[in-house]
């Protein structure tokens, strides 16, 4: 009796085991890269949340102090992610609702964030290519 569970049960875990082995890195990538950014982002770190920005992307449009500034006067109150997309292999989309409170006026408004980040396989991992959220009409 002991052996007709024996076999299906070390069939099963063998199963699981093959699965856990095909996981693509790029997605353990992917859910590391995106919980630290929401982490920052929850947190109104917005310097933090620079880091995330691609590379290029700062070249082409760098925050200068008076968008760190800026990004300063808002809390976040909260965030939710509405939709993903993937584009390719290389890159996805999402939508995201971001509450923040301007802390001068106390008044609170919703910002819809469509974020659009790309693999860089040669520093295994990913980046954000949109930059940060628009929370002042301003920027």
């Amino acid at each position: 009796m002991t052996s007709r569970l024996l076999r299906p049960t070390a069939f099963a875990l063998a199963l699981l085991l093959a699965a856990c082995a095909a996981v693509d890195p790029k997605s353990s990538a992917s859910d590391d890269t995106l919980y630290s950014y929401v982490s920052a982002v929850r947190w109104s770190d917005f310097d933090a949340a620079i880091g995330f920005i691609d590379p290029l992307t700062l070249a082409t449009d760098p925050i200068s102090d008076l968008d760190r500034e800026r990004y300063r006067q808002f809390q976040v109150t909260g965030y939710e992610v509405r939709s993903v997309k993937p584009i390719s292999a290389e890159e996805f989309e999402q939508v995201v609702e971001i509450r923040v409170v301007n802390r001068n006026t106390l008044v609170e408004k919703v910002i819809t964030d469509n974020q659009r980040w790309r693999w860089d396989a040669e520093a295994k991992r990913w980046w954000l290519v949109s930059g940060l959220p628009k929370l002042d009409a301003r920027r």
